[in-house]
């Protein structure tokens, strides 16, 4: 009898395409049935009123901020974890994963607190004429917070693996720490840090329960576009929240293709290394 290579092929199979086709397919397949049955000429009046774009624009530039200081902060960090031994480090590493685990909309709660004029940091801000809370810097903070771990998590394991020889033999040549770093170190955690990116830039976009009680959510200034096809929900007005809808989901398709793309290509980089 011959063995096969995965036991119980079959029903592990049949068990993954019934959740995709259950839990995926059939959600996503009923939001572009409903943004379909509006239209060309409708679907475009509905997606390219100034109200959405206006959304677009606040919601891809404050993804685009957070994701830029994700990234600065994120590999800043990752590289504390990962190089120095200090009091509290697993406390801090354990804290990295806190938003995943705490609801966003727990978190919204908690970061509105914190930087209302009357909160711990928000007083602090208010006393050099800096307002967070009801405007786009509010809407950076909360995207920041949920997507940070994604750049840290991504980085982490690759600084972990680096060898520290090539460090030793740029050193030896008379490298110095900065160009040790910046044409050693760092072009080995690129496809790392574009993969933690594109994962950051994506979770912002579609961030909703963080953002909506930080943002003050006024139209063309402060509203998300995942506000904004909750609102046309609510209103009952279901083909035009599953067309703005359906702009998030061809945003997050194209983001998940680049990930794909560029984790594969951190995977045969990391190869061939």
């Amino acid at each position: 009898m011959r063995r096969r290579i995965l036991p119980g092929l079959p029903l592990s199979l049949g068990i993954t395409l019934f959740y995709v086709a259950l839990i995926v397919a059939l959600p996503l397949g009923a939001l572009i049935f409903k943004a379909a049955s509006l239209g060309p000429e409708e679907y475009w009046r509905i997606v390219s009123s100034s109200r959405a774009i206006a959304s677009y624009r606040v919601t891809a530039l404050s993804a685009l901020a957070a994701t830029t200081f994700g990234l600065v902060f994120g590999l800043a960090l990752a590289w504390v974890l990962v190089r120095y031994e200090f009091p509290g480090k697993r406390l801090i590493d354990a804290l990295v994963d806190l938003p995943f685990a705490l609801p966003t909309a727990v978190a919204g709660i908690a970061l509105t607190s914190l930087f209302a004029q009357n909160g711990w940091l928000g007083s602090i801000l208010a006393s050099v004429g800096i307002q967070v809370v009801y405007t786009p810097l509010g809407i950076m903070v909360a995207m920041f917070f949920t997507s940070l771990p994604f750049v840290v998590r991504t980085v982490q394991p690759v600084l972990e693996d680096l060898d520290p020889a090539l460090e030793e033999a740029a050193q030896s040549l008379g490298g110095s720490d900065g160009t040790i770093f910046l044409r050693v170190i760092l072009p080995l955690l690129t496809p790392a840090l574009l993969a933690g990116l594109s994962l950051s830039f994506a979770r912002s976009l579609g961030e909703f329960g963080a953002v909506i009680f930080i943002a003050g959510n006024r139209p063309s200034s402060t509203e998300i576009t995942a506000l904004l096809a909750f609102i046309r929900l609510e209103e009952f007005n279901y083909s035009a929240a599953a067309a703005i809808a359906s702009v998030l989901l061809f945003t997050a398709f194209v983001m998940l293709a680049v990930t794909n793309y560029l984790q594969a290509r951190a995977l045969r980089y990391m190869a061939r290394a």
